[in-house]
């Protein structure tokens, strides 16, 4: 409840025709760090008197010694090094009866001018808009309402636009929904205010095809390759929205196992749309997601801004049946010298085959699966049947 009076007092206009008292300087503007005497005066009509006024700030009553006598109507109170307002409204100075009633409020609002808004970076979302944001200067705490407008125009042409859409992506951002142009630079700066003063940020220059960036790519499947354990396929489509456009894409693949936090990141995927996880974990759950740069819009020379990341994607590799502890037979034994040799020559290719290169593995795959099968028969013989 005394919320409420203290804002309507901030809200109201003081009229000393229709109220008790008056407080002067009405809702006066401070820098931080500043001195202020208030003074309070009474309607000689309504019998008040002057020793039995008191003061509060923000609902906290204030001590007399600060209070000073001016005369038979009026009483003040000094405020020393005052800190930034406690609240965008306003602090709320107050002046009381002797039984605790309001005779007359005041707002003070004390704070700092604006600093220069800087790092406006902005993008668009498969070229049908424009969203920016940016950092409201060093410390950016005014401690007085402040109001940062986008505006926009094209480079050598046509007026000044200011964004309407404010808050889209934080608090200091927003978003323009239609009416680009594209082929043609656009100069984008903001500008900040405040009861202490204005100032404006450095203007940048972009074109809306240098900023795109996409959906996610879609129809994302990972799946097993064959009976290989450490292996995994992964397959997506290009983002929708962008199909139809002459464009490049720069893909990218992070995937990590079930019951673990840390991400492994592919960069090396190019603009291909499937991809081959090796050194993975036999009998493991993973999470794979893709994200996609679109570069090269009609010809733009800038890549453009990595996607957000696809939602995750789920699968195993296959579990390992080996079992340990059996000899291999005998005849295996006179072909050791040239298996190790093949599982050098194979580990080498698996080593530069890793993620997503185009050097083909196909060889590697029959052998890994000719070696696991063998491996299985191997193991169904037991000691006592050997000849």
């Amino acid at each position: 409840m005394i919320a409420l009076v203290l804002l309507w007092i901030c809200t109201l206009i003081v009229n000393s025709f229709t109220h008790p008292a008056v407080i002067s300087p009405q809702d006066p503007t401070l820098m931080i760090g500043s001195s202020l005497t208030a003074a309070c005066s009474v309607d000689s009509d309504q019998s008040l008197k002057v020793d039995d006024l008191f003061w509060t700030l923000n609902g906290k009553r204030l001590p007399s010694e600060l209070y000073a006598i001016i005369n038979g109507t009026a009483m003040s109170v000094a405020l020393n090094n005052l800190n930034g307002s406690k609240q965008q409204s306003g602090d709320n100075l107050v002046c009381h009866g002797k039984d605790g009633r309001i005779l007359a409020g005041s707002c003070l609002y004390v704070g700092l001018p604006p600093e220069k808004p800087i790092n406006i970076t902005c993008w668009s979302k498969n070229m049908k808009d424009l969203t920016c944001k940016w950092v409201p200067g060093s410390e950016g705490e005014t401690y007085l309402h402040t109001n940062y407008t986008l505006k926009y125009k094209l480079r050598w042409y046509g007026k000044d636009n200011t964004c309407l859409e404010y808050h889209t992506m934080g608090p200091y951002s927003c978003h323009i929904p239609k009416d680009l142009a594209l082929f043609t630079p656009y100069e984008i700066w903001v500008e900040a205010s405040n009861r202490l003063g204005s100032t404006t940020s450095d203007i940048i220059t972009l074109d809306v095809l240098d900023v795109v960036t996409t959906d996610p790519p879609s129809d994302v499947h990972v799946s097993r390759v064959g009976d290989l354990e450490d292996q995994l396929s992964v397959r997506w489509s290009s983002p929708p929205a962008l199909k139809d456009f002459l464009f490049q894409a720069k893909y990218q693949i992070r995937y990590r196992v079930e019951d673990s936090t840390e991400w492994k990141v592919v960069d090396d995927v190019g603009n291909q749309t499937s991809c081959r996880l090796a050194g993975l974990k036999p009998g493991t759950v993973y999470f794979v997601q893709i994200r996609c740069n679109p570069f090269g819009i009609y010809g733009s020379k800038k890549a453009g801004i990595w996607s957000d990341w696809s939602n995750p994607t789920a699968a195993s590799t296959p579990r390992s049946e080996r079992i340990t502890g059996v000899c291999d037979p005998k005849s295996g034994e006179q072909n050791s010298t040239l298996r190790r040799e093949l599982k050098q020559f194979f580990g080498w290719v698996k080593k530069h085959a890793y993620g997503c290169s185009n050097l083909s593995i196909k060889l590697y795959d029959q052998w890994r699966v000719w070696l696991q099968k063998s491996h299985k028969t191997r193991n169904q013989v037991l000691p006592g049947d050997k000849l």
